[in-house]
């Protein structure tokens, strides 16, 4: 729920910026920056999106996992739905998504924003903080080998022993 009011508020305020910016320039100069935003934003998607894709092409014959390209493509899907929205803020949030420096800062600003609500839920939990120790029956995850136990199929009644 309180990202939808986020949104909410984001759009209201988007509209209202570009109403008061179109309202000091004009109608003309305000299409033709919209618009022009558009432009630049499809094709810095295209440029990076190639380059973004290539790495993770390279990633994974390399037999990598590509996370951080996947990170990228989720930024400039993102960033080109904010161009595609009619608005300054929406915008610039979404060049700042696709610009590559830009977009490395907001990765670490929303991992450091990740890593410390995660911090704060570890916290208030005590089930988090249990280690592989506590249980003495369990087995440890670092194990190679087969796992034991029975496997009950729910096609067939169950067995009497």
């Amino acid at each position: 729920m309180p990202i939808l009011i986020f949104i909410s508020l984001f759009t209201l305020l988007d509209f209202v910026v570009l109403f008061s910016i179109g309202s000091q320039i004009g109608l003309f100069m305000t299409l033709l920056l919209v618009l022009g935003t558009g432009f630049v934003g499809l094709h810095l998607i295209r440029k990076e999106g190639v380059t973004t894709f290539a790495r993770a092409r390279q990633r994974m014959q390399a037999g990598e996992l590509p996370s951080s390209e996947l990170l990228t493509g989720a930024a400039l899907i993102f960033g080109g739905a904010l161009l595609m929205a009619p608005g300054f803020l929406s915008d610039a949030l979404g060049l700042a998504c696709l610009i590559p420096s830009a977009r490395q800062l907001m990765f670490k600003a929303l991992t450091w924003l990740g890593l410390k609500k995660v911090a704060g839920q570890q916290q208030g939990s005590s089930a988090s903080s249990a280690r592989p120790d506590d249980y003495p029956n369990s087995q440890s995850s670092q194990q190679d080998g087969p796992i034991e136990g029975d496997f009950i199929s729910r096609d067939e009644p169950p067995r009497r022993r």
